[in-house]
């Protein structure tokens, strides 16, 4: 038996299990969006705010002991790596841009988590669909074959039957896409605003050190 002839062994038991991936695709990206939903609204505030209060602290002469407690009271990322920055700001610009840009490293990663699982999915469940499609049409044709007796109206109706594969797919991969997208810019706007707060704090540091 050749290997033709054993793959169409395998379609003709059917696609029925495409659709139960394709379901768990499902499950699997809309639990990653809501949860990353929710981590983003609790990381939510005003940057422009946030920023401008930070900047009239450090030009106010405000202590930067009291300053990096203030920043630590939000939950921006910002805020922490503003708060992390001035909590070394006596240990020197170098230890504080360290600091800094651990803290942004460290966020990136907790960020990004599930954005590769979101992008694997957007790309990949409209094959996973278009395969389901495919082997429903090999079981038509050959359900034809078979039973000559079979009018077009049946071998089209299980055609129809199988297209559903490939929509679902697609059902699947347009929200993944959609989601990955706006996270993926969420992402990069928090990373973006952590390096000006970075910039702000250091040349504070530099500005007051006289360097």
């Amino acid at each position: 038996m050749g290997i033709t002839a054993q793959f169409l062994k395998f379609a003709l038991l059917g696609a029925e299990w495409v659709m139960y991936l394709l379901v768990f695709c499902s499950v699997l990206s809309f639990s990653v969006i809501f949860e990353r939903i929710i981590y983003f609204m609790k990381m939510r505030g005003d940057f422009g705010v946030f920023v401008k209060e930070l900047t009239d602290r450090l030009n106010s002469g405000e202590d930067i002991g009291k300053t990096a407690a203030w920043c630590a009271g939000h939950k921006m990322l910002e805020a922490n790596v503003a708060s992390v920055g001035l909590e070394r700001f006596k240990d020197g610009h170098k230890a504080m841009e360290d600091t800094m840009n651990a803290t942004i490293i460290a966020a990136r990663t907790k960020l990004d988590k599930g954005l590769t699982l979101l992008g694997t999915l957007g790309n990949n469940t409209p094959f996973i669909g278009l395969f389901g499609t495919v082997i429903g049409i090999i079981q038509a044709f050959d359900a034809l074959s078979s039973n000559k007796a079979s009018g077009p109206e049946v071998v089209m109706a299980s055609i129809s039957e199988a297209l559903v594969a490939t929509a679902v797919g697609l059902m699947v991969a347009i929200p993944a896409v959609i989601a990955f997208n706006v996270l993926a810019r969420a992402v990069k706007k928090k990373m973006a605003n952590s390096e000006t707060v970075s910039r702000i704090v250091l040349s504070f540091h530099a500005r007051t050190n006289g360097q």
